[in-house]
């Protein structure tokens, strides 16, 4: 009832909505008499949070047409290379290395940025994809909004996502692979190798992971404190609904994209890049008020969790801690990271990150002891929180040389 009360809801605002974005528009149209009214700028940057609050966002569109490489403008190219019900592949790549010979593209190290499925969609992530392309070919792993994934599709848990991931690696192949795992995608990213080594199967070159719960008893943060307080039914009982019509997933019990939006907004995330959107309309700087929209953008749409999924997470990541401790099993399979051999580790932290604690990536390498100490090395980045560690001046300037230097090493 939950969910149909919200649509209803968002409905009934839709006429309040659709009025402030056309009085937005009236008092900055130049052809407007509106427009010429003392502290008009205000006034319409007033209206257009008033839009933007009431709207449903739907997915963004990662939308990179181009890069600039050494002073030069290069056309991308996006491909879908797999397409499942609950993920799609994505891969990026400037066009000249998409049209040029098979012996061009090898020179190119590769890299599958593994998105978060923790609420926002991959798009979070198109800052991290512009800054790899220059010099990389990315693959990204998008995820599909569970509500509209039928429920003849079958479930999606824990497990699915880890297998999901080690069908990305071998669609891709590891000769040139270079694996970036960030936030919670960092534990199906680790449990996937992790598998392939044990299967003797080929890994990638290295594995990055950035701000992940890999053992979330260390530095305990807020989120890890509520998963750890609430025994795994109280999730069920006040977290999980299921998708009424019209949607394709009607029928099917998620964890729905307007409790997590709730949670945003309580954790004061949301207000603060919208407030920096407010300031940049007032002060009509046209570009930077883009550059915000697209952040505000990428941040409101959030997508609905498969309820196995979650809960999945809750009870293995956060409250049972079976990757740290060594005792879980994916569709029966030991989970051993100790038997990853040829691939080389770096993790990094933001000394600030309130998701994922100081320590809680580290802990991958007490994990992969079969990789030599050679290959392995670890970050923790001064006055970084958490999503700077994959936007912003943080990530441009001080993660990503690491990153790129990384990939160079074991290219």
């Amino acid at each position: 009832m939950l969910y149909r009360f919200v649509d209803f809801q968002r409905a009934l605002l839709q006429p309040l909505t659709m009025w402030a974005a056309g009085a937005a528009h009236a008092f900055v149209d130049a052809d407007s008499p509106l427009a010429c009214l003392p502290g008009a700028p205000y006034i319409a940057a007033g209206y257009e949070l008033l839009y933007r609050f009431g709207k449903a966002y739907e997915k963004p569109e990662f939308n990179i047409k181009a890069v600039e490489q050494e002073g030069r403008t290069i056309p991308v190219v996006e491909q879908v290379l797999l397409d499942r019900p609950f993920c799609r592949l994505l891969r990026f790549a400037p066009e000249a290395a998409t049209v040029a010979g098979v012996a061009g593209r090898k020179e190119r190290p590769v890299v599958l940025l593994c998105a978060p499925l923790a609420g926002h969609h991959a798009v979070m992530l198109r800052e991290t994809v512009t800054t790899l392309l220059p010099d990389h070919d990315v693959y990204v792993t998008d995820w599909i909004d569970a509500r509209r994934v039928p429920l003849a599709d079958g479930p999606f848990g824990l497990d699915e996502d880890v297998a999901q991931v080690q069908a990305c690696i071998r669609q891709i192949g590891t000769d040139r692979l270079h694996v970036l795992a960030i936030c919670q995608a960092t534990v199906p990213a680790l449990a996937a190798i992790s598998l392939l080594a044990s299967a003797d199967e080929p890994t990638p070159q290295s594995l990055i992971l950035m701000g992940g719960p890999i053992d979330a008893r260390r530095s305990p943060t807020a989120v890890n404190q509520l998963a750890a307080r609430r025994p795994l039914a109280w999730f069920q009982q006040n977290l999980i609904h299921a998708v009424p019509d019209p949607y394709p997933g009607a029928g099917r019990k998620v964890y729905p994209s307007f409790l997590q939006y709730a949670g945003l907004v309580a954790a004061n995330r949301l207000p603060t890049a919208h407030w920096d959107y407010y300031l940049a309309l007032v002060r009509g700087d046209v570009a930077r008020a883009e550059a915000h929209r697209r952040v505000c953008d990428a941040y409101d749409a959030v997508l609905d969790m498969a309820a196995e999924f979650y809960l999945d997470t809750v009870q293995i990541v956060f409250q049972e801690f079976r990757l740290a401790l060594g005792n879980w099993r994916v569709r029966d399979q030991p989970v051993r990271p100790q038997d990853i051999h040829t691939t080389a580790l770096l993790t990094i932290e933001g000394e600030l990150d309130d998701i994922a604690g100081r320590g809680q990536t580290q802990a991958a390498h007490d994990l992969c002891q079969g990789i030599a100490a050679c290959h392995k090395r670890h970050i923790t980045v001064r006055r970084c929180g958490h999503y700077d560690l994959f936007s912003g001046p943080h990530w441009r300037s001080e993660i990503y040389p690491i990153v790129r230097d990384q990939i160079r090493q074991y290219a």
